[in-house]
Order: C-alpha cells, then structure tokens, then sequence
C-alpha cells in the first residue's frame, strides 16, 4: 500500500513527529482525505508502520537464523550477520522501535510496540541460547541483545566502524564462555 510504504520511509528517515500527514498524503499521490479514509488518524498511521516494521524485521531476522549452517550457538551469532545485513540495508538511522520510544509520549500506543518487540527479541535470543545450552538462557539472551542495541546506536552515530560485526565478536566470548561452564 502506497501510503503505509511513504508513511515507513518519512516516519523513519525524517521522524515521527516531524513528519505531517500532508507530506505522507502528497509524496503517496493520495488525498488527506483517503489517507485518513483508510488509517483514521496519524497515530493508527504511526501503528501501521511499527506494526510493518516490526513484522520485516522478524521475519528477516529469523530467515537470515534459519539459514544459518552449524551448531545451534551459530544460530545465535547468525542474529548478528542479520543485524549487519538490516543496518546495512535499511536501518542508517538506528533502531525504529528505539526512535519511536523516544519520539512518541509515554502513553502512546506505539511504546507498546516497541516494548513488545524488544521483549520478543529477547525471548528469541533466550530460546536460541538455551537450543544451544547455555547455562543461564536468560542472561545469555539478555547480554547479546544488549550488545544488539549497542550495535544499532554505534552505527547509526557512526562512532564505531563495523559495529554489528564487533558486536558479534563480543557475542563469540560470551557465547564460549556460557556454553563452557
């Protein structure tokens, strides 16, 4: 749908609150009123677009996981060449859920968003971590989606150079040193 896919790209490059239904209404080819004709608000707008991205991202991440060849403590690491491949990709300015946790109020329906999948993040992380045999699943999961946010941040500021890669680097050392115990 042209206006959910002008809606993810402004809202991701430009910013939520920056971007105005008028420009996601002339730069989609559709007048206001068939924009709100087929989202109701802005804010169902916003949700669409968490909702999308939230969706690819998934469905990216646990493709690019499946994939993977090796031990199940490969699979973890595979989270990292997705990450590399989605910053690359589609991600330049950082994480959307992230972006929208700070651009929206605390009561907006699209915090829920982003907390339900960080919180699905996490839980990925923790199966994947206990197939593998992780001692602690939790704290495994919990340390490398650390390092997954940490990665997003350093990229998108450009502070560090390949930072999905160093992060998967960490990754290794606590992946061997939780498996090992």
């Amino acid at each position: 749908m042209r206006i959910l896919e002008t809606a993810s790209r402004l809202f991701y490059e430009r910013g939520i609150r920056a971007v105005g239904v008028e420009a996601i209404a002339e730069e989609a080819g559709v007048t206001k009123k068939t924009l709100y004709d087929r989202f109701g608000s802005k804010d169902d707008l916003i949700l669409a677009y968490l909702r999308a991205r939230d969706g690819l991202w998934r469905s990216t991440l646990v493709k690019y996981v499946n994939e993977s060849d090796g031990p199940p403590e490969k699979k973890l690491l595979a989270t990292f060449g997705a990450l590399h491949c989605w910053m690359r990709e589609r991600n330049p300015r950082g994480c959307a859920f992230v972006n929208a946790h700070v651009e929206l109020p605390a009561d907006h329906p699209g915090q829920e968003i982003a907390r339900e999948q960080k919180a699905w993040m996490l839980a990925y992380m923790e199966d994947l971590a206990a197939e593998a045999g992780a001692e602690s699943p939790d704290t495994l999961a919990a340390q490398l989606l650390i390092l997954h946010e940490g990665a997003c941040i350093a990229n998108s500021m450009r502070s560090v150079d390949d930072a999905a890669r160093r992060a998967e680097q960490m990754a290794e050392i606590l992946i061997g040193h939780a498996l090992a115990r």
